[in-house]
């Protein structure tokens, strides 16, 4: 077995820290042939469907792969740009805010990449850059503030596999939640107070949260739980009564039972129930993305005026605002504590003499 080397490595080189951002990923196109080609990848993942594989691939391939990439391609052509997918320039975005406040706290010589778990840039396009840079201590950050094994473990199962295959391991730190940190907490907060200054605010705070099959969660996925309380944590921050807010999930696929409360559903219930106006904000979503914009801010308001609600506002993701990119920069910093950038003596010493055209 052949493994990944290191082209022009030097000994003398200083050792470097990467921070790889992650985010789940987008087609590279809004047309049926990238979609055919995401979708195959990201339903593949034995951690997203879990479901035996002989019969999976039948029904993967046979089925969904004939049918929903052309249905899918109409809803990514609703929110691309000409700047690609939300999810992906966003994610740039935040990238290069994330490096500027690092720079700005006294860590100018990090390394900050991100990579997609699904499409492009891979982790093993993104990882190879980042190892050639000398980079031999990692940080890793799934922008996924709540756990899921069907999200930042797969993220960890990609970092793993590339990782098999290479001559020298970074030292690694694996951030795999951030659902209760404070400062995340505060710009989820501080994201709605501002709406609510600009717009008033409405008779019910929904918290929607990407949905999981509940039989993940009777196996002992956290998620469910982790949704609850950040719901809870933000709720406190903007002094909201139990009665003022709900926690809902959305995008369930398949027949089986999913997380309930189902978000489309309770939004129909709502106005029977006297509720007039809503406004929906997503504390799993770090960036915007076709779940967002298109599910949320379009589907789910046609339900609720469907149903006789008057007044339907969706409150933005975090995006690359400066409390969320402040937040993701010090919950990077937390982990960076005991590593060092500079570059290690012996090992300069060593290079000297077994190449003393390495040392200048």
């Amino acid at each position: 077995m052949g493994f990944i080397n290191s082209k022009d490595f030097s000994h003398a080189r200083a050792d470097k820290i990467g921070v790889l951002l992650t985010n789940l990923g987008t087609p590279d196109e809004a047309n049926p042939k990238a979609l055919k080609r995401y979708l195959k990848q990201f339903l593949s993942d034995p951690r997203v469907v879990e479901v035996p594989r002989l019969l999976w691939w039948f029904i993967l391939n046979g089925v969904i792969l004939n049918i929903r990439p052309r249905r899918s391609a109409k809803a990514y052509q609703t929110v691309f740009t000409d700047q690609g997918s939300p999810l992906l320039f966003h994610t740039v975005s935040q990238t290069k805010a994330v490096a500027a406040e690092l720079a700005t706290r006294g860590y100018p010589d990090l390394v900050v990449d991100f990579a997609m778990r699904y499409g492009n840039p891979s982790f093993q396009s993104v990882l190879e850059r980042m190892m050639q840079q000398g980079v031999r201590k990692l940080i890793v950050l799934p922008l996924y503030p709540q756990y899921s094994a069907s999200t930042s473990a797969s993220s960890f199962d990609e970092l793993a596999r590339d990782f098999m295959q290479r001559r020298w391991l970074p030292e690694l730190r694996f951030i795999s939640h951030y659902h209760d940190y404070p400062a995340y907490i505060a710009a989820c907060a501080n994201r709605i107070r501002e709406h609510w200054q600009q717009h008033g605010q409405a008779d019910k705070l929904l918290f929607s949260y990407h949905g999981i099959p509940k039989r993940y969660l009777m196996n002992g996925d956290p998620y469910h739980c982790e949704c609850y309380k950040t719901s809870r944590l933000i709720a406190e921050a903007l002094q909201l009564k139990p009665e003022q807010y709900v926690t809902t999930f959305q995008s369930r696929f398949g027949r089986e039972e999913w997380l309930k409360p189902y978000t489309d559903e309770t939004l129909k219930a709502l106005p029977a129930q006297g509720v007039s106006s809503v406004q929906v904000f997503c504390p799993g979503f770090s960036a915007d993305c076709l779940e967002t914009i298109e599910e949320i801010g379009e589907e789910n308001k046609e339900y609720f005026e469907h149903a006789g609600g008057k007044r339907y506002e969706y409150i933005s993701a975090l995006n690359d605002r400066p409390d969320h990119i402040q937040a993701l920069s010090q919950l990077i910093i937390d982990n960076l504590q005991g590593w060092q950038l500079t570059a290690d003596p012996e090992r300069l010493a060593r290079a000297q003499q077994l190449n003393p055209q390495e040392v200048q």
